[in-house]
């Protein structure tokens, strides 16, 4: 069985000790996943996704940060 080539992406300090890691995966038949790991503590979650997917949810998320106010101190 042979290593599935994989390009770390970066890693993301979420709040609550949270991790998330992003790594590029190519299959050897060509196709290539964005796969995201999910840390919390000992519990992990594992998504791979397609280039549409992180396209779509890549705006959701800009979208949802932009509607987002900015904490002011009082």
């Amino acid at each position: 069985m042979s290593a599935t080539p994989k390009n770390n992406l970066g890693e993301i300090v979420a709040p609550y000790g949270r991790r998330i890691k992003l790594d590029e995966i190519a299959y050897e038949s060509g196709l290539n996943m964005l796969r995201l790991t999910i840390r919390e503590g000992a519990r992990f979650t594992i998504l791979e996704i397609d280039r549409p997917t992180a396209v779509e949810w890549g705006r959701m998320l800009t979208e949802w940060g932009s509607d987002q106010k900015a904490p002011t101190d009082t």
